[in-house]
């Protein structure tokens, strides 16, 4: 399910260029195969039990392959990491700072060949964090309060009846950010899990009221 709606955002977003009949013969979705694996066979459990999976993915393409993706790179670079949350959501893993993808090329490989290394990487997030709304627009996290609610001066303001009117803030916090409920009639939940005050890790999901926000550390 996580590979088939990578895929199908994907083409959507490069349509101009899906319609162009690929010379090369390593599709993006290989990418996404092959990276979903990797975070399968690299999986351990840390000291709490939790299982933990690798978070930074470097991918060596050949010459040829990586210009015929050269137009795609940061939607691929984007969905590539998006692909890995969700499967760790969907599974129930957990990362260790954020999802980074890098794209290289090696002159070894052949046409329709390529090679992945993993890696866990320490880390938490920062001013290039993300606040994913739910029409898919990104919204930078830097060193100031973003405020979440009905009212339009609000900066993330959500038109849902379930929504207070200051509703949450995401709040810089060291070197990473956390959401405060401001009180709200309803609640915050991340994860599922009602919280008043809550760290964000990449990739959570923040309900407010019927709408979902998802935080991205990078």
């Amino acid at each position: 399910m996580v590979l088939k709606s990578f895929e199908r955002r994907l083409e959507r977003m490069v349509e101009g260029v899906f319609a162009r009949a690929f010379r090369s013969s390593l599709r993006p979705i290989e990418l996404g195969r092959r990276l979903v694996r990797e975070m399968e066979d690299q999986r351990s459990v840390d000291v709490r039990g939790r299982v933990i999976v690798p978070n930074h993915f470097a991918f060596a393409l050949n010459p040829s392959d990586a210009a015929q993706f050269a137009d795609i790179e940061e939607a691929l670079v984007r969905e590539l990491a998006d692909a890995a949350r969700e499967y760790a959501r969907d599974e129930g893993y957990h990362f260790m700072g954020p999802v980074t993808i890098d794209l290289s090329v090696d002159e070894r490989l052949r046409t329709g060949r390529f090679e992945l290394t993993s890696r866990m990487q320490e880390g938490e997030g920062g001013a290039t964090a993300n606040l994913v709304l739910p029409t898919g627009q990104r919204l930078p996290l830097a060193e100031r309060v973003v405020t979440v609610g009905r009212l339009p001066e609000c900066d993330v303001s959500l038109p849902d009846p379930n929504v207070s009117r200051r509703h949450a803030e995401i709040r810089p916090s060291g070197e990473g950010f956390v959401v405060v409920d401001l009180g709200s009639t309803n609640g915050t939940r991340v994860n599922g899990v009602p919280v008043g005050e809550k760290r964000l890790l990449d990739g959570d999901a923040i309900a407010i009221g019927n709408t979902v926000l998802r935080f991205e550390a990078s």
